[in-house]
């Protein structure tokens, strides 16, 4: 998987931060899903190198402003491009009332098949929120002003390394038969031998996992949705000293989301949704957040805007 954060401040867009939105790209199969979609999140796109003629889901965490204001107008531009075949939604039960409400009073019409799925149910009992071969999806429950959700996206294990010598030692043609060994299936050849593919294969290989948190004051959902992930992003909107406001907005200090990381055994821990007091030139800057965040879990990195990075399996 690929991540590009498309916008990492929170309550309002910076001159070098957007409103929160993260892409994740799936190379694989040629497509996007999308996690917030703030104000702006369609001229982000305009800035980068992704297509959103790609996009295949999104999933909102809630309903404030700063997370789900650019849908509306995406999801009118992917309509006017006339590629998609189809997008799905998955979000807060008011999801869906608002954007029929936008598209309505503003005369839009999506040119393409649109879903929207609540993910209240699943999120609360801890079921999962989409599931296709390769890919599942599961949510959590977040403690802030209004219902949110965590997510969590996670490749599903895949076969381990196929052992090409072992199969020409068992004189096994070559051909549409390696395919499904190396799924693990099991193959009756021409000469009546049936072959298991797992015997052939190494140890099932991990896929990877990202982990989607905001808005939320510390909680234990959150550490239980990001157990083991190859990657956390999640807010850090004040600092340590801020902890006092944090707990008043329901938001997460730096050292909030670092606690957060080290309960879970996490990899990497990415702090986004930084409130704009942070600013370059301020009293306390977003690498005061880092550093308070890596005092706890040191493999923390900030996230900036267009930064892109390529999020590799557990070994």
């Amino acid at each position: 998987m690929q991540v590009t954060f498309l916008g990492t401040s929170s309550g309002v867009p910076t001159r070098g931060r957007n409103v929160s939105s993260v892409a994740l790209r799936l190379p694989q199969r040629s497509e996007l899903w999308l996690f917030d979609c703030g104000e702006g999140t369609q001229h982000q796109f305009l800035r980068c190198d992704l297509r959103l003629s790609q996009l295949r889901r999104v999933f909102i965490t809630h309903m404030h402003g700063d997370h789900v204001f650019g849908l509306p107008g995406l999801l009118a531009s992917l309509g006017l491009g006339g590629t998609s075949n189809g997008v799905d939604l998955y979000g807060p039960d008011p999801l869906d009332a608002y954007l029929q409400g936008v598209l309505r009073t503003s005369s839009t019409r999506i040119g393409y098949p649109l879903a929207v799925h609540r993910v209240r149910e699943a999120a609360e009992q801890n079921t999962v929120v989409f599931e296709d071969d390769d890919l599942i999806v599961t949510a959590a429950p977040l403690n802030h002003r209004v219902p949110a959700y965590a997510y969590r996206a996670e490749q599903k294990p895949r076969a381990g390394r196929f052992d090409i010598d072992k199969a020409r030692e068992l004189q096994i043609p070559p051909g549409p038969v390696y395919a499904a060994l190396k799924r693990g299936e099991s193959v009756t050849l021409d000469d009546g031998r049936t072959i298991d593919g797992r015997t052939l294969c190494g140890p099932e290989q991990p896929g990877v996992s990202v982990v989607y948190c905001t808005d939320t004051v510390f909680c234990e959902a959150a550490v239980q949705l990001a157990k083991g992930a190859d990657l956390l992003i999640h807010e850090s909107t004040f600092s340590h000293a801020e902890a006092e406001m944090a707990f008043k907005r329901q938001h997460s200090t730096s050292t909030m989301a670092a606690q957060t990381a080290a309960e879970a055994g996490v990899k990497q821990l990415a702090l986004t949704h930084l409130s704009p007091r942070y600013a370059p030139g301020n009293a306390v800057t977003a690498d005061d957040l880092v550093a308070e965040a890596r005092a706890i879990f040191p493999n923390t990195f900030l996230a900036k805007d267009f930064l892109n990075v390529d999020v590799n399996p557990s070994s």
